[in-house]
């Protein structure tokens, strides 16, 4: 049980709250498979454990720098690299094969892509040398309810394209707020987040900015006609306060605790979109 972190159960349940948000909403017009759900589920649950145990690995150097990361299993010297490897690659082979053959070769394909972002040009290359790095984060993170809306249709059509905006703009005040949260640890470990590199009152005009695209985007799907009067309610409420947190942080004078706030509610913001999504 122990060995469970190295997967990141966490991560993977948040990924999996959006990926259903995306499949439910499919179901809607095109209906219910249970064999294509549960591949879907269990395909992306398998890629994204892969691309969990693979940061670790890579990122264990860093990770032994930094208060809120040195115990992993990784970091602490509690698994080999040659065991955490032969996970990673259970995983990724297990999941790409449920999302083969229980879906289809597009669903597949979107989630190798969201896999490479990851693990390559995230934690390989921009994690350690760009503030830019969040983006392409972000990017990766915006792949699970794409995945699940394509596993139903088979196309990637504008429905597609909003549902990775959502997402896309949804991660990034999501991760400055843990950028802030965390400011010290990322100094310790040299990486070069938006609150380091730049000014608080920058990263906070960032996350204004984004909460705002956030609220825009999440309207477009009523106006495209593919959800009822409770997503629209929803996605009006949860955007507006969040909108209204996100000024309220050039008005704190403790910038963590206000950054702490904004985070756990972009938790509560994108599980209640995605219920009602599904809904």
């Amino acid at each position: 049980m122990k060995h469970l972190s190295i997967i990141k159960p966490g991560i993977i349940f948040g990924n999996v709250v959006t990926l259903c948000g995306g499949y439910f909403l499919a179901v809607h017009s095109h209906g219910f498979h249970f064999f294509n759900f549960l591949a879907s589920l269990l395909g992306m649950i398998g890629v994204i454990a892969c691309g969990c145990i693979l940061n670790n690995c890579i990122d264990r150097d860093i990770d032994k720098l930094m208060e809120r990361t040195k115990k992993r299993l990784m970091a602490a010297d509690n698994l080999s690299i040659k065991i955490a490897l032969l996970y990673a690659l259970v995983f990724g082979v297990i999941g790409f094969l449920f999302l083969y053959l229980g879906t289809n070769t597009l669903t597949t394909l979107i989630a190798f892509i969201g896999l490479l972002a990851y693990v390559v040009t995230y934690t390989l290359w921009l994690k350690r040398s760009s503030v830019f790095g969040t983006v392409i984060g972000a990017v990766s993170g915006a792949v699970p309810p794409v995945v699940g809306y394509t596993a139903v249709t088979g196309q990637f059509n504008l429905v597609a394209f909003v549902l990775f905006l959502i997402l896309f703009c949804w991660q990034m005040p999501h991760f400055f707020a843990i950028a802030i949260c965390y400011r010290d640890d990322y100094a310790s470990a040299g990486i070069p987040v938006l609150p380091l590199k730049r000014s608080m009152a920058y990263t906070k005009f960032n996350i204004l900015i984004f909460t705002i695209l956030f609220f825009l985007v999440t309207m477009l799907l009523p106006i495209l006609g593919v959800t009822h009067v409770l997503y629209l309610i929803t996605a009006g409420l949860v955007g507006i306060i969040w909108i209204g947190m996100s000024l309220w942080g050039f008005f704190v004078e403790d910038d963590k605790m206000w950054a702490r706030k904004l985070f756990f509610f972009s938790i509560i913001n994108i599980t209640a979109l995605s219920i009602a999504m599904a809904v």
